[in-house]
């Protein structure tokens, strides 16, 4: 079976870029750098249901993400969670976090309504991601 985004992570997100297992995609909510990880395998809701192989690249490209993310927005911490509770398909999260942004300490998940990106803050955001990701 070919490789189907979730209508929920396709509604809230958009394609930032694809990596070699992953899509990465870009939450639509400008109060966090919010980037998803989705690996490209049909009916996988588990990271231990992924090839040993799978899981390896996974977490190349986590890193890489979560790397590079802090690099383009200078965030104090890079929360990382893979939970699944309401969307099934295997997703993992990556998000910049400052002191003082919305529901600092606490988590982003349920908190307030999302504001989408403005016109060119999307386009900026993705700039400084994409060259801090190829220097």
């Amino acid at each position: 079976m070919p490789f189907a985004l979730d209508d929920r992570l396709a509604r809230d997100s958009k394609p930032l870029l694809t990596l070699d297992l992953c899509e990465v995609r870009l939450i639509n909510d400008s109060r966090w750098p919010w980037l998803l990880l989705v690996p490209q395998r049909d009916a996988v809701t588990e990271l231990f249901e992924l090839t040993p192989l799978d899981q390896t690249m996974l977490t190349f490209e986590q890193m890489t993400v979560s790397a590079a993310l802090r690099r383009a927005t200078g965030a104090l911490k890079i929360n990382v969670g893979a939970l699944g509770n309401i969307v099934r398909q295997l997703h993992v999260h990556v998000i910049a976090r400052n002191e003082g942004d919305a529901n600092w300490p606490g988590p982003v998940w349920g908190f307030g309504q999302a504001v989408p990106y403005a016109d060119g803050a999307e386009q900026d955001f993705k700039q400084r991601f994409l060259q801090a990701l190829y220097p």
